[in-house]
């Protein structure tokens, strides 16, 4: 059985009412985070934070391992786009899941007000900048969005080895980020528990609109079922 072409899998998405409903929703959702989350990340940094006791990063000597991090990041966010390149579903359930944890990071970020850690090394990363603005941020700390992105993509990984190769990405990120005093021991480990929950409720959405679907064309088969039987 040949396999289908891209262009033929994302047709098929395209023609789907629910998928084509979806994409529409994703490109709105670029353009507004585009467009707004510069002028939040701007805002945060002009207020003041506190500065919490953190044990595990009194106890790392602070090191700048921005090359790692921007290629462990990076180089997963190609592997989910490459595997989104065959299965629109991956990128459908990766984007409006990530889309919802960007809500949840801006809600957190809002209520819990925090200071940058003790012996930050600002992380430099030309691509984020798009979202963030010209300035420096160092005040998007919890949770973590390095280890929400990384974590994002882990759940959304559909192969055993994908899920493999995501999850050590996602240990070693967590290492690297608190190596260089980007986050919070707090932000980082509380990051993938709050992806888990949002991609939960998001898979679980998706599911349920696939199940209606399958519901309503059960019927149209049984009737073809019959009338060839009969």
């Amino acid at each position: 059985m040949p396999v289908p072409s891209i262009k033929d899998v994302w047709k098929e998405a395209w023609e789907s009412p629910v998928k084509r409903g979806q994409l529409i929703i994703i490109t709105i959702l670029i353009g507004v985070f585009g467009i707004g989350l510069p002028y939040f990340f701007n805002y945060i940094e002009k207020r003041n934070g506190i500065v919490l006791n953190d044990w595990v990063l009194a106890h790392i000597p602070a090191h700048d391992v921005s090359v790692l991090i921007f290629t462990v990041i990076w180089g997963m966010i190609l592997l989910i786009l490459y595997r989104s390149l065959y299965s629109p579903s991956i990128f459908i359930t990766y984007c409006l899941t990530l889309a919802l944890v960007t809500v949840a990071r801006v809600i957190c970020i809002s209520v819990v007000p925090l200071a940058p850690p003790i012996g930050l090394i600002p992380l430099s990363d030309p691509v984020t900048g798009i979202f963030y603005g010209e300035s420096n941020i160092t005040k998007d700390l919890f949770f973590s969005g390095h280890m929400a992105t990384l974590s994002v993509i882990y759940f959304c990984l559909e192969k055993k080895t994908d899920k493999l190769i995501g999850l050590l990405a996602v240990i070693v990120l967590a290492f690297l980020l608190a190596l260089q005093h980007i986050h919070y021991t707090v932000d980082i480990l509380t990051a993938p528990v709050i992806v888990y929950a949002v991609y939960s409720i998001t898979s679980r959405y998706l599911l349920f609109k696939k199940v209606k679907r399958q519901k309503v064309n059960q019927p149209e088969k049984l009737a073809k079922v019959y009338r060839v039987n009969n």
